[in-house]
């Protein structure tokens, strides 16, 4: 992918290059990774909203001056803000070029046209000086329960255009040489549910910047800028050469996937996924021309995200190349402007990270699966089951949330899949109950593995959850985007599929499933009305006939399954 020019007015990188030995070389890798692990550390610790400090939806990362090219990102931190923060980054470098930037300055940007995901992405970007030379840029991404919009905690499955998603900030400036733009935090709170949690969790992301360039400002005082130039220049390449190592044992060939997802929330009909995937060599090129256009509900998927799930179906396959830019140079994608993929503003997007990205990682995964098939795990659960909460409650207060939960991951070729995994585009974790239960007025009656869910095969898929709650007091709306209602996790080489989602709600007394089967707008409950939650399971692998029957009399003694 050519994303690697130098941006007008970035400081160019030292043009003396000494040769780097392996152990520095390995030691500076590991100096980056740990400055960005600290700064997902920070974040963590001190964010307000459960959904960053408790469940990890967030990311920090290490950026080129010259290029916005990603240089490190933590291992906890979102891997579906690999390709995106770094679009983020260079979005910001063409609107402030780096001879503007001063000592100080931070900007804010959430644009899921401008690198971005979905609007309650709130990414910050900070340039690092050193003896009056940008150097580096560090920025973060938190995921910030309410940026206005229509539906509390952001997400919904019914918006027809981004301007019903919340507030969005193109690349502008919060803090301009260490002044805070106190104008522009006043109209944002403003238009934010329980905004002074929002300011928590600026706070949190500004203090984590902070952490990075001090951490920067030693690495850089110790090693010098000229070696560490030298080290990122050879960290990249070495990164792209053992991408194109791996592509090069995958059989050149062409290999066509078609997966659909329940529908866009909107409109009834499933949304088309068609993914044409290209080995020729060392390079792939992934073709989505046959893919739906962009549809009339949220999700789309900006150009950032879908580039970002592509590299992310390939990294669940080759783990060991490090994440940098250079992993994503043999890659060429094909998305046509109006295709699903690629949408044109004012297209919604708030549900490309839960849904549309995660069926894309999968099936990035199943074109592969058809290439190694030994490499490959069968189809996981797929859906990031989100419910958003907001309302009044004698008990708390005012509030607005989100919180989302796992499902199964799909068998391998030598083990059985993961029960109850996080979003196959995350690293996150399922929020607590107890966080949950303390943070919004909820009871949880029931959270457990979900019982004949995983897909049978020599090795069987992992299991879906089943989750039931209830809203203690006060009144709330609430909305969940999920999918897999409709089209079940894949198995692999004659293993069985793994359990679609069943969702069911309550209230007044009655249960109910709705038109969209995995998708509601603002529900209105009251006291004791609430949801039952059954997530996927994952794809099974292999003949179901070669199971073991120690491991077959194992998950039936369990209460898995049955015999």
């Amino acid at each position: 992918m050519n994303v690697a020019k130098p941006v007008a007015g970035a400081t160019p990188a030292p043009t003396t290059v000494r040769a780097v030995d392996p152990i520095t070389l390995a030691v500076l890798r590991g100096a980056f990774e740990q400055v960005a692990e600290e700064m997902d550390t920070v974040l963590a610790a001190s964010a307000v909203s459960p959904v960053i400090a408790d469940a990890w939806d967030r990311a920090s990362g290490i950026f080129h001056p010259a290029t916005g090219e990603v240089i490190a990102q933590g291992s906890t931190g979102l891997p579906i803000f690999i390709v995106v923060m770094q679009h983020t980054v260079q979005e910001v470098l063409k609107s402030h070029p780096a001879d503007t930037m001063k000592p100080g300055d931070v900007f804010i940007v959430n644009d899921p046209y401008r690198g971005g995901t979905h609007t309650m992405d709130v990414k910050f970007v900070q340039p690092f000086f050193k003896d009056g030379r940008l150097l580096a840029i560090v920025a973060n991404t938190g995921h910030w329960p309410d940026v206005g919009g229509m539906t509390p905690g952001g997400f919904t499955p019914v918006s027809t255009d981004i301007y019903q998603e919340g507030l969005r900030f193109p690349p502008v400036r919060l803090y301009d040489g260490g002044k805070l733009n106190e104008a522009l935090v006043e109209v944002m709170l403003a238009n934010m549910r329980v905004a002074e949690d929002r300011r928590g969790d600026m706070a949190a992301q500004l203090n984590a910047l902070d952490l990075g360039c001090r951490r920067l400002d030693e690495l850089f005082g110790r090693y010098g800028e000229t070696l560490i130039f030298a080290a990122i220049d050879e960290l990249k390449a070495r990164s792209e050469q053992l991408m194109r190592q791996h592509i090069a044992e995958i059989p050149d060939g062409t290999y066509h996937v078609q997966d659909w997802m329940d529908s866009d929330g909107v409109d009834p009909d499933p949304v088309l996924i068609d993914l044409v995937m290209t080995v020729a060599g060392s390079e792939i090129t992934f073709d989505l021309s046959g893919s739906a256009p962009a549809c009339r509900g949220p999700f789309n998927a900006p150009y950032s995200s879908t580039m970002s799930a592509l590299m992310i179906g390939v990294k669940h396959v080759f783990v060991d190349v490090p994440i940098n830019a250079g992993c994503f140079v043999p890659f060429k994608i094909v998305a046509p402007v109006g295709n699903m993929f690629n949408p044109l503003p004012p297209a919604p997007v708030s549900g490309t990270t839960t849904e549309t990205s995660q069926r894309l990682v999968g099936a990035t995964m199943a074109a592969l699966a058809q290439a190694v098939p030994d490499l490959v795990p069968a189809g996981a659960f797929g859906t990031g089951t989100n419910i958003g909460m907001g309302g009044y409650s004698p008990s708390k207060g005012r509030y607005a949330t989100i919180f989302f939960f796992g499902g199964g991951y799909g068998a391998y070729a030598d083990q059985d899949g993961l029960t109850n995994g996080s979003a196959v585009i995350s690293a996150s974790r399922n929020s607590s109950v107890e966080v949950l239960e303390q943070s919004v007025p909820i009871l949880f009656t029931r959270y457990a593995m979900r019982e004949g869910s995983a897909g049978d095969g020599a090795f069987r898929g992992g299991f879906g959850v089943e989750i039931d709650f209830e809203l203690r007091d006060g009144d709330a709306y609430l909305t969940l985007v999920a999918d897999r209602g409709r089209f079940a996790p894949q198995g692999v080489a004659g293993g069985g599929e793994g359990a679609k989602a069943d969702h069911w709600f309550h209230t007044g007394g009655q249960a109910f499933q709705t038109e969209h089967l995995t998708k509601i707008d603002r529900l209105y409950l009251k006291p004791g009305d609430g949801v039952r939650l059954k997530t996927p399971g994952g794809g099974g692998y292999g003949d179901p006939a070669a199971r073991d029957p120690e491991l077959r009399r194992l998950d039936e003694a369990d209460g898995l399954t049955e015999g």
